[in-house]
């Protein structure tokens, strides 16, 4: 069994920056893929990033290349999602998640997850 708890959200300003960290405990997460999804009211829940066990294979959403970037510590057992350039239509709840896939292009789906964390809300202001 998995815990995630998420961390970092709030309120910023459009362009601005947020740095998300989930923190897991009970089984060490050394061999999942490591996810963020996120969910904006009224919408599906969608894939934002994964990142495996090393942090040596990443995958993004095509709406957040080249302003976010996942990263993991198995050290500290966090998992960090850095958000820079936001935008009003980021705003939404935030969650993580960690799938038994090894395969970071796999796990890409919530389907493929098998636990999540509570969720931590970001809201962009335009």
């Amino acid at each position: 069994q998995v815990q995630l708890v998420e961390s970092g959200g709030g309120l910023v300003q459009a362009g601005g920056s947020l740095r998300l960290s989930c923190s897991a405990s009970g089984r060490t997460f050394s061999t999942y893929t490591m996810g963020w999804f996120r969910q904006a009211p009224g919408k599906e829940r969608e894939f934002v990033a994964a990142v495996n066990w090393n942090g040596g294979s990443t995958r993004y959403a095509d709406f957040v290349k080249g302003r976010v970037t996942i990263s993991i510590d198995n050290a500290k057992n966090t998992v960090y999602l850095q958000m820079n350039s936001l935008k009003p239509e980021d705003t939404a709840v935030y969650y993580c998640a960690a799938s038994r896939l090894r395969i970071v292009a796999a796990a890409t789906t919530s389907s493929t997850y098998d636990y999540w964390g509570q969720g931590t809300q970001v809201t962009v202001s335009s």
